[in-house]
């Protein structure tokens, strides 16, 4: 991933999407629902649930032309939830917590469910 800069009139800010990655994915984690993130094996279609420590390989941050962001999160739901519920808590709750940690305007979250999981 691209770091990201901003120049502003104290000097240069460089900001890592892997930091904004694992900050929104800390927030997902705690949003009811999910699982947790998700990696696609591209060869069989399968969703594998990925431990904490690399939960930033299911989430895709970007930085748009007009210094906006755009997240993609890859994430497993709980069997028995509402999708749409879910989607639109993480959505919001994501939203909410990173324009207050950056202080950048966040345009758009995509959220692609790769699988559902029975939890105990």
């Amino acid at each position: 991933m691209k770091t990201f800069l901003f120049n502003t009139h104290m000097g240069n800010i460089s900001v890592d999407p892997e930091v904004i990655a694992r900050f929104a994915g800390n927030v997902a984690n705690e949003c009811f629902g999910i699982v947790g993130m998700a990696a696609v094996n591209s060869k069989e279609g399968f969703a594998n649930l990925l431990k904490r420590e690399s939960m930033t390989k299911g989430i895709n941050v970007t930085l748009n032309s007009r210094n906006k962001l755009v997240i993609d999160f890859h994430v497993i739901v709980s069997y028995g939830v509402n999708i749409m519920a879910v989607a639109d808590n993480l959505v919001s709750s994501v939203a909410y917590r990173v324009e207050d940690f950056t202080g950048l305007e966040v345009e758009k979250i995509n959220v692609y469910v790769e699988g559902v999981r029975v939890i105990d």
